[in-house]
């Protein structure tokens, strides 16, 4: 299922660039294909990374997933870098942990106009099909986009629990 990803409208203005996520779940594995359009030369794109787990990757250029579970949320941040991050919470930003995954293998393919990020993340056990498909993206300017299927608040948060506003079951 192909869907849009909406910039925050509090952020920055957008100027030509669209977000769309492909998002598909086969049991535990949640397959994603972010795709940016548009003047992706404005993006400021993390230098290649180690495939290893790394804090803080949200504060640039950043794809981001969340899925319900049973006792709270996981986050999943996903850096054009390779780099990658996962988390479990308990509650709303309470509760943080680093979550026990095996590393994604994250692909990227860059062509004039367009970016696409693809990666398979696997979800825990007690996963609902709640979802949500989120991305950070910064400019050279140093403007932050918020991308989300939703905005539920009047300041970007993903973390919100209507954030989780795809059923992939």
């Amino acid at each position: 299922m192909r869907l849009p990803l909406i910039p925050h409208p509090s952020t920055a203005a957008v100027d030509g660039l669209t977000l769309e996520v492909e998002a598909r779940r086969a049991g535990r594995a949640l397959s994603l294909e972010y795709s940016l359009s548009g003047p992706v030369e404005t993006v400021l794109w993390p230098s290649p990374a180690a495939r290893v787990h790394t804090d803080e990757l949200w504060r640039t250029t950043c794809f981001e997933a969340f899925a319900q579970t049973a006792t709270g949320y996981v986050e999943y941040n996903l850096s054009p870098s390779g780099a990658w991050a996962a988390y479990g919470f308990d509650g709303y930003r309470q509760g943080m942990r680093n979550l026990a995954v095996p590393a994604p293998f994250i692909v990227t393919r860059a062509a004039p106009g367009r970016f696409v990020l693809t990666v398979d993340v696997e979800l825990p056990e007690d996963a609902t099909g709640a979802v949500g498909l989120t991305a950070v993206i910064e400019r050279l300017d140093g403007s932050i986009l918020y991308w989300a299927l939703t905005h539920p608040s009047d300041k970007p948060d993903f973390h919100h629990s209507d954030s989780l506003a795809l059923d992939l079951t």
